[in-house]
Parts: structure tokens; sequence; C-alpha cells
């Protein structure tokens, strides 16, 4: 039974009479979400009240929002960098705005040292926690610190003596005045007749509905409109939540989904109810009152969504609108709100879900009746279909229409200044299906396909045993008929009464239960028995014959096999063994999709990314020296993972070149990469970026092609006039590398800065240079949307549109022949990084890659066209199930890619890389995070991993320095070339534990199937926020227990050091970019616009054309970023697929 409210202990009450208001974000270019949202949860639980902006916030927002708030405290995570200059000018913005007294508190992990922690505080900051504080304190002491110093620098409410114009401080301090109820009833009573007799009354749209219906999204849509169709009004916009019972805190969220926001236009202040069981607070009437008077041309009034009911807001404003959706249960249940016969205008939104036409019918058929309107045309019914949760919406646009001539005729107000111009031609809302609805099963069904196929493994194994016991009794017992093994007898041989008969019919019914797949397996196993034992072996990759020794010497002179073989001699373990498991490069590839790795390819990727190109370019040259392959990982700065440019702004200054490397033309990726062929069959390119990513390859196969024409120019002894060209492009110079060039960079690349290769070729030898250099670039490109969506949080365009713009470069792979290059890196291992178990991470992921597959199906692709550039990317940790989950993640795979789509053998092997897990470095005696990266890369490489990285032991506080990516990097060759054991190509196999731990995964994996199957598979548990949640309960579940220690972390929670842990062998070097190169890379992109400008101008409107056609965008992508930045190609597309609108 459960307890009442009244016995349910609240969190610990501050000191002072109202609720302390918090601002909470996550800083600029920074998507590390799970940590603030935690955070906030707690401080919520103090009996505050918070308003949650995200991850991905400026300074100026979060300022912005602070003021117009009245917050007491801003808290902020930051961990990406930057954050010197950002809490600086979050400091210096809050004094010049008048608000010095708002506090402000961080914490960003290990990337805020110890110095840097003193001089921020020094500056401003009430206090930054170190990882070191949340260990000592406990989280939830940390959170009461938190809060008792805000209450202890909380400034008492004060109200102006008279507004001053356009002053978000003055109209932030009346309403604070309001709710903390400063006002006797007299005094309240002249200012309500104070407010009235001012000249100019705003008109009052109320829109209320119930919750999770849409309203913030649909506010947000309103005042974007509103924003574009009226320059010059100002709209004040007031959102009000429930306050918690219990805790007496609040979550006041409607701010986060808000990106209309930014503009200097519009004013919003969230408020709490303060009250139990309503959905207005009791001051919302004299908030209201005040706004209207207060120099405003509109007031939204948003409130709580918590019932069907609600219909107090009618009374309080001139307009009522009422939000909801076809979930409204039986017909009759219409009947039951009232806001059906109250509100002016009705909004039917998420029109995309099911149901939805029924719902409109049904729903205009309850207003007439309510209205008595029953003659009324439905079209004329003021309900009104909507999905706003998608871009440029036609539905919104229609609503917003018809909500102006409806104010205006209730309102009588003049036309001229309340009409809109917008295009409404098209006024139905058109969802976009990504998945047709007859497919959305398709994870349930996989989870039952890969059970089935495991039970008729076991079905006929058992089989196979009876019928090797016949065959060998057959056999003992002298049948002269016995034919060769996994042969039947034929039917002759069966009749009759001999002796043998009997056994004879049981054999041949034991094998009928095989299928002709197993019969082949078991008749082909001596065969490759004897190849795998024989001196060498030899197997063909795409035509090319791949040749090697079967056996390594050992120092003790023993003969060491590279594959290690089962134990055969019962033909249903045989058989069991070859269909789940097989040795290496055979289907189900559980082992590994390539029977020997390749002689001279180590898995080792070279990992770099700081500061300016050349400085990562010089890294790169530094790291494959003397390697035979070169495998070049690249990590980018936060300000390229969030497609802006650099720029002077102190909270984007900071952050240029911290923590990856920043990329904002064609010409910064041809410095970065110059040196290295990249259309050599040893070079492969691994990029980590996601929202940008379509923007970022087209500078990367335009950089290859350049590379290509430069090697043709040198060919034909073209550069004499190539030269000449050049000189009369480029008046007052041709952009230049900075500095001396490395080691190994012979300048390939670099000689065609600031131009391109169809500017210096005629228009034939460019095609076919293009042609051929697309078709030979190895390495891949992230630009995995849904985990972002799920867990980074690099999504900078809506999902719809950055789906379309992945599945546009793959139908550009296909239609141009692209094979050696994956479209797509689907990522587990930021999944792991936001917090996710080891099966979380696995079943996501894979989820995710079968989501994309149905996608391109669905687009008109053949599976074998696209399959095969598809690439995944996981992490690996200490659990055990790491032990396992390339295995099991290449046999799912596999299935489902044979048994469900009928793919061919390529398609069905899973490219397995892996790098070591960022989680499980700490900020404490960082010198050990180099064993548990050790552990891990072992894991990786006995799971025949294709390629790895291994994380720097001091990226828990910097960007890797050459010393400890060298450390890296030495890990998993010592492992590969010294320890005995990884000779071997299949170490795991056989393993009684590592057998079990393979079907344990698999079945937790199918559950986890069917569980995002129940919620309309990926996509469908994306709008539920199913992902992120079960992300941030399991990252919730690993902090306890680590705080607790019952997780022991040596150097962390137990075996702790001195005060000096945090560092080997004293000091630390930190590896941040300078302000030399910070002011480079910001100058190189305003010179690279400002030359390019007017042709960029309109490639980026053709490039939008494209857009709005609906045809590859990747297509133009390719021409516009041969002259447009990084920045403006994301702007011109956020005005064409919009912008992604966060979510809690």
């Amino acid at each position: 039974m459960s307890r009442p409210a009244s016995e349910i202990t609240p969190g610990k009450k501050t000191a002072v009479d109202t609720p302390l208001r918090f601002v909470t974000a996550a800083s600029l270019f920074d998507g590390h979400d799970a940590a603030i949202n935690i955070m906030r949860r707690l401080i919520q639980a103090q009996g505050c009240e918070v308003i949650h902006l995200g991850h991905n916030r400026g300074v100026l927002d979060i300022v912005r929002a602070a003021i117009q708030e009245d917050a007491d405290a801003i808290a902020i995570s930051s961990y990406q960098g930057g954050h010197n200059e950002f809490f600086r000018f979050m400091i210096d913005q809050l004094n010049e705005r008048g608000a010095g007294h708002i506090q402000v508190f961080a914490g960003g992990g290990g990337t805020i040292t110890l110095e840097e922690i003193k001089e921020l505080e020094a500056y401003g900051v009430n206090r930054i926690y170190h990882p070191d504080d949340g260990m000592h304190m406990g989280l939830v002491e940390m959170i009461e610190d938190v809060v008792k110093r805000a209450a202890d620098h909380r400034q008492q409410p004060v109200f102006p003596a008279s507004l001053r114009k356009d002053n978000a401080n003055d109209v932030a301090h009346m309403l604070t005045a309001l709710e903390a109820g400063l006002f006797g009833e007299a005094e309240l009573k002249m200012k309500r007749h104070e407010w009235a007799g001012v000249e100019k009354q705003a008109p009052v749209i109320g829109i209320t509905g119930t919750g999770g219906s849409g309203k913030s999204s649909v506010t947000d849509e309103l005042l974007n409109r509103l924003l574009t169709s009226f320059p010059e009004k100002r709209i004040a916009v007031l959102a009000v939540d429930p306050t918690r019972r219990r805790t007496g805190g609040a979550l006041l969220g409607d701010r986060i989904r808000m990106n209309s926001l930014r503009s200097e236009r519009i004013y919003m202040r969230s408020m709490a109810t303060r009250r139990q069981h309503m959905a207005t607070s009791a001051m919302l009437q004299d908030a209201i009152h005040f706004l209207k008077s207060a120099g405003f041309d509109l007031v939204i009034v948003e409130t709580a969504g918590i019932g069907q009911s609600d219909s107090e807001i009618v009374d309080m404003v001139d307009f009522s609108c009422y939000v909801m959706t076809s979930e409204f249960g039986a017909q009759s249940q219409l009947e039951k709100i009232d806001m059906l016969d109250f509100a002016e205008l009705v909004i039917l939104n998420k029109f995309d879900r099911r149901a939805a036409e029924d719902a409109l019918r049904d729903v205009r058929k309850q207003w007439k009746r309510n209205h008595l309107a029953f003659t009324r045309a439905a079209g004329d019914v003021p309900v009104y279909p909507t999905i706003a949760s998608q871009f440029n919406d036609p539905g919104i646009s229609w609503m917003f229409v018809n909500l102006l001539r409806l104010l205006r005729e209730k309102l009588d107000l003049p036309g001229g200044n309340w009409t809109s111009d917008l295009d409404v031609s098209d006024h139905t809302p058109k969802a976009t299906v990504l998945i047709p609805g007859n497919r959305t099963r398709y994870l349930a069904e996989i989870a039952e396909q890969g059970r089935d196929v495991n039970s008729d493994i076991a079905r006929q194994a058992e089989a196979a045993s009876l019928a090797q016991h016949y065959f060998e009794c057959l056999k003992d017992l002298g049948d002269p008929q016995v034919p060769v093994a996994f042969d039947l007898y034929q039917s002759d041989e069966l009749a009759g009464d001999g002796d043998f008969i009997l056994l004879r019919q049981r054999y041949n019914a034991a094998l009928a239960e095989l299928s002709a797949e197993a019969i082949t397996l078991l008749k082909e196993w001596p065969a490759r028995k004897e190849g795998i034992r024989t001196e060498k072996y030899k197997y063909e990759v795409r035509g090319r014959e791949i040749t090697g020794d079967n056996y390594k010497e050992s120092l003790s002179r023993l003969q060491i096999p590279k594959i290690g073989m089962p134990r055969d001699r019962d033909w249903g373990d045989l058989l069991s063994f070859l269909m789940l498991e097989n040795l290496p490069g055979a289907y189900p590839y559980t082992a590994g999709v390539f029977p020997y790795r390749r002689a001279g390819e180590d898995p080792t990727r070279m990992f770099a990314g700081e500061g300016t190109p050349e400085r990562t370019n010089r890294r790169f040259h530094y790291l494959s020296k003397d390697g035979q392959s070169v495998r070049l990982s690249t990590a980018f700065d936060s300000v390229t993972l969030y497609g802006e440019d650099p720029h002077t702004r102190p909270d984007i200054y900071g952050k240029v070149g911290n923590a990856g490397v920043s990329i904002a033309t064609l010409d910064d990726l041809k410095k970065l990469y110059s040196g290295f062929d990249l259309c050599a069959p040893n070079t492969s390119v691994s990029m980590t970026i996601n929202g940008p990513a379509p923007m970022m390859l087209a500078f990367f196969m335009n950089a290859a092609i350049d590379q290509q024409v430069e090697k043709h120019l040198d060919k034909t002894g073209g550069w004499d006039e190539a030269n000449k060209i050049i000189k009369k492009y480029f008046r007052e110079g041709q952009p230049e590398y900075a500095g001396e060039l490395p080691e190994g960079n012979d300048g390939l690349g670099l000689r065609l800065l600031g131009i391109t290769g169809d500017k210096v070729v005629d228009a034939d030898t460019y095609d076919r240079i293009r042609r051929e250099t697309i078709a030979k670039v190895r390495g891949t490109v992230q630009a995995d949307i849904l985990k972002e969506d799920q867990a980074q949080n690099t999504c900078i365009f809506s999902t719809e549109f950055a789906m379309r713009m992945m599945g546009d470069i793959q139908q550009y792979f296909v239609d141009h022949k692209v094979r050696n290059f994956y479209s797509i890196s689907i990522s587990g291992y930021h999944i792991a990084e936001a917090g996710a178990n080891p099966i979380s991470q696995l079943a996501f992921t894979l989820s995710n890659g079968l989501t994309i597959v149905e996608y391109y199906l669905a687009r008109g692709m053949h599976i074998d066209e696209f399959a095969p550039n598809l690439s995944f990317f996981f992490s690996n940790g200490m659990d055990p199930e790491y032990t396992v989950i390339g295995r099991v993640a290449r046999r799912i795979w596999a299935r489902a890619m044979r048994e469900r789509y009928g793919a061919n053998q390529r398609s069905q092997m899973l490219k397995y890389h892996i790098q070591t897990s960022g989680r499980s470095l700490h900020a404490q005696e960082i010198q050990f995070n180099d064993i548990r990266t050790t552990l891990q890369a072992l894991y990786a490489l006995f799971d025949n991993c294709n390629s790895l990285h291994t994380n720097a032991y001091d990226e828990a506080i910097t960007t890797p320095t050459e010393e400890s990516v060298r450390r890296a990097v030495a890990i998993q060759m010592i492992i590969n070339k010294e320890l005995g054991l990884n000779f071997t190509e299949n170490p795991w196999q056989g393993s009684f534990i590592v057998d079990e731990l393979t079907e344990l995964v698999e079945e937790a994996v199918y559950q986890e199937f069917e569980r995002i199957s129940e919620r309309g598979g990926v996509l469908g548990a994306m709008d539920t926020m199913y992902q992120r949640s079960k992300i941030q309960d399991e990252s919730m579940y690993y902090e306890h227990k680590k705080h607790d220690g019952s997780l022991p972390l040596i150097g962390v929670n137990t075996f702790l050091g001195g005060k000096e842990s945090h560092v080997e062998g004293g000091e630390q070097e930190l590896m941040r970019s300078t302000d030399e190169e910070k002011d480079q890379q910001v100058k190189n992109v305003d010179d690279f616009r400002a030359f390019h400008q007017a042709e960029a101008d309109q490639l980026l409107l053709e490039l939008q054309q494209v857009a709005r056609d609906r045809k590859n965008t990747f297509e133009s992508l390719m021409d516009a970023a041969k002259a447009c930045s990084l920045g403006s190609m994301s702007h011109a597309l956020y005005e064409v697929g919009g912008e992604y609108r966060r979510n809690m």
C-alpha cells in the first residue's frame, strides 16, 4: 500500500522563504548531459526550482535565461575544454548586465584542473567541483553544498519603482516580487489599477493541454513564425510547471525546447504552480496583468499539462488554445474535456501518430456538439492538425494564420499589424515516415528469428550426435553397406528384415533432421581442418589471394598454431560449433570476419586531434612513422563538432582547437591530411564527427580529389599552366601551411590550397579523377545521428533532416560506386560514454544499425548496395560482458543480414572497431589508467576487432600529449608483437565461460530488442526518450556504486594514494591550444569566407534549393564545400531543414 504524501520525508529545506531558483546547463558545444541531468534532479530534490537548458548552451543564452528567470544560481557542467574563457565571460556578462549577485557553480570531471579551479574561483565563480569533491562528499552532500552556498548569497527580492524600457532585470524582479508575495493587498490593488491604466495593453494568448501533448514545441513554432512575420514585435512568454508535492521543488522544463528564445525580442519566465493539483500559480493573473502593461506586443501563457480539464486559464487570457493528441482514449472521453467547450482554437498535435485522422474527425464532431454548430463544415471548425516536432510543418503554419485571424476578429486588432504573409497554400501536416508502419516490428522479429535459429541448431546437434552413434554401431557391427559419413543409405538398403535394417533406418532418420547446410558443413570439415594444419594458408579477398604461415615458432621452438581447433570427435558438438561459432572468416563470423589477420596491418589506429590542422598533421606523421599501414583517427574540437566556425567570442574562442582539431574549411582539411596519399591502399581515415558529418565528408572527398589532381599535374608536367591560373586567382598570395612540414610530409595536398582542382584542369580530366578517387579512398565518417539523439548530443539538425542527409550520403555512394569508404560508423562508444552498461551499448548500437538498414531499404536501396558501407564502433570497458560483445554483435548481425534481408556474404560481415573506455579514465591516479586500457585492449584484440584505438592515460584531464599517445600506441603494439597468445587468431574460442557469456549476452540483447520494439522500434522509443532515460539510469547506478565503494576502483575509491596522486612524476603537462593557434584559425576562416564570398553565396542558395526540392543534398555539398565554410553550410541548412530541438 502506498504511503500518503504527508508521510514522505522531503529533501532538506533551504533557509529561505521561497524556493531557490537554479538555471542548469552543459556549456557551449558540450553534449555531456548525463552528469548535469543527474545534478539538476538532485538540486530539484532539495526543494529548488530548476530551469534546465540542456546541452550546448552559450554564455549569452545562459546569462539571458538566468536574468529573465531571476535565478539565484547557475550550475554548469563543462567537459569539452575552453572553460577558462567560458566562465570568465559568464562572470563578466553577469556583472555587466547588473546580475552579479547570481552565483555560478560548475563541474567538469578532471578537465578543469585544481590550479584552474583556484583561478576561476578567484575570478568570481562560487565553486567548481572536482572529482575528488564528489568522492569525499558524496553526490547528495555535494548538491547540498551547492544549495547552501546559493542560499547564503541569495539577494532578497526587490521590485523596481518604475520599469526601464527593454530591461529584463526589472521585469524579472517584479515577477519575483509577485511570486514572493511582497505586496500587501492594498498595495497590490494599487498596482493592478496602475497596470490597467497603461494605454498599451498587449493581447494575451493562453495555451493549455495535457502533459506530453507538445505544448512547448507548439509555442516555439508559434514564436518562430511571430518573429519572422512581425520583425518589430516584442513578446513575453509565461510557462507554468507543477510543483512537486513531496519536495516543494519543481522542474521548469519548457525553456529547453524553445530554440526561438535566442531572440532578444522574446522575454520568457518559467513559473512553478507552488500549489497542488492546479495548472496555474496563485499569482499568475497578476503576472499577466503586469506583462500586458509592460510594453510587450503580445503575451503567451502556457500552463502546466497535468490533466484533461484544466480550464482555469480561460478566465485569465484574451484568447485560449487547447493542445491535445489523438491519444485521448475512447471517443466518450472527449465529452469530459472542459477545454473543448471553452477553447477558441484546438490544436491536434502529433498528427503523425496512429489513428490521428480518426481523432481529428471525432474532435471536430465533439466541438460541433459542444458549440451547437452541427451545420458548420469540418474545415471551418477551429480544430487544426499539426506536427510541431517537424520543421516548417504546414499544419502549424495554417493554424498560425487562423489563430491571427481569430485573434483579430475577437479583439478587433488592426489587420495591418496582425496579418502574416506566410505561404499557406499547403496546410496539411505531412508526416515524414522513415520506416513504414508494417516494418516497425523488425527488432522483435530479429530476436524471434535468432532464438529460433539457436533452438534449431540445438535440435540438429542432438540429431547429429544420434546419427553418429548409429553410424559407429553399424561400422562396429560390420555392416557391409555402411555409406561414407553423412551420406544416406539407399532406399533398397532399408527394405527387408535383415540384421542392420532398423539401425540403418534410424541412422537415415537422424540425418534427415539435419539441414543441407549442416550436412555440407560436416562433410567439408575434414578438408578444412587439414588445410588449417598445413604449413601455409591461402584464401581470396575480392579476387586477391592472401597467403601466410599457419604456425609461428616460439622461443621454445614449438610450432604454435595460428588457429585453435575445436574438439570434433562428436558430430553434434562439431555441428553446434560450426553453426554457432565457426572458425574466423566463416558464417556466422562469431570469431571474426576474416580467416586470418593481415600480415603487416595491425589494427592500431593513430589517434590525433588538437590545435590547428598543422599541429595535428605533425602528430599524425609522428605516430605513423615507420608504420606499414596508416590509420588516421581524427578527433575534432567541439566548435567543429557542432558545425560552427571559429570566432573571437570568448565562449567560442576558448574551445577552438581544444580537445580536438579545428576544421572549418576545405583548406583546413587539406592541411590536416597533407603528406598522406588518401588513395593509397595502406591509408585509411576515421573522422569522429556526427551532426556536421555530411559537410566534413564533402571536405574530405574534395581534399582527396585535389591530391590526385596534384599527382596528375606532376605526372603530365602540367604545373606551369596550373601555376599561371593559381597566380591569377590569388592577387594577395595563396594560403599556406603554417610552420615547417614534419618529417614524412612531402607536401602532397598543399599546392592547391585556396583553390580546387576543377579550376586547374579541364572538366573531363577532373571528372575522371573525381570518379577514380572516390572509388579508392578508404576510411569512415561516424555520421551516426541516432546515437547522438540518444546519448552524446552533437545533433545540430532536426532528426528527420539529419537522417535524410545520411541517406543522401549512402545514395551518393551507391550511385558513384564508393565501396571502400564507410558512410557511417554506428557507434556504441558514445552510448557507453554517456553511461550505458555493456548490454545496453550493444543492444542500442545494433538496433540503431538495423534501423538504418530499414530506412535505407525504405528509400529504395538494395541491401547489398549499402550494407558493406556500414561500420560499427564500440567501447571496451572492464565488465565481463565486454569479453564477448564483438562475438555477439557479429553473430546477430550476420544472421539478420542473411536470414531476414537475404544479404550476400560481404554484407553479413560486421566491421567491428574498438576504442578503449574513456569512462574508465579517472583523474585520480591517472597513471593507473594505462593498466585499465591494457586490459581493455586485450579484450578487443582477443575478440578479433578490425581496428583498435587505445586511449591515452591523461585524457581524463587534457588532450593527450605526445608522450601519452606514444604509450597508448605501445600498449597494443606490445600485445600484437610480444604477447604470445595473441599470435593465435581465435584465443577466446573453446573457453567455457566465454561460451556461456556469449549465450547470456545474446539473449539479453534479444530481450532489449523486444523492449524497444514494444515502443515502436528505435524511432518510437526515441520519441518517449526510452534509450536516453535508460542510459541515464545506468549512469546513476554506476556513480552510486562508485561513490559507496561497492564497485572498487583502484586509486579512486580504494587503494588511495597521497595528495599528489593526480599526476605521474609531478606536474602534468596540459595540451591546450594557444591563443596564437586560435587567432590563426579565426583569421584563416575569416580570410577564406571573404575571398570566396560571391561564389559561396550562390552555392549556398543552390544547396538550399536542392534541400527544398528533396534532391540529394550530399551531391550539392560536394560543390558547396569547395568555397563555403562549415558554419555557413550549417546555417544555410538550418533554414531549410530545421535546427535540433533539445529535450529533457
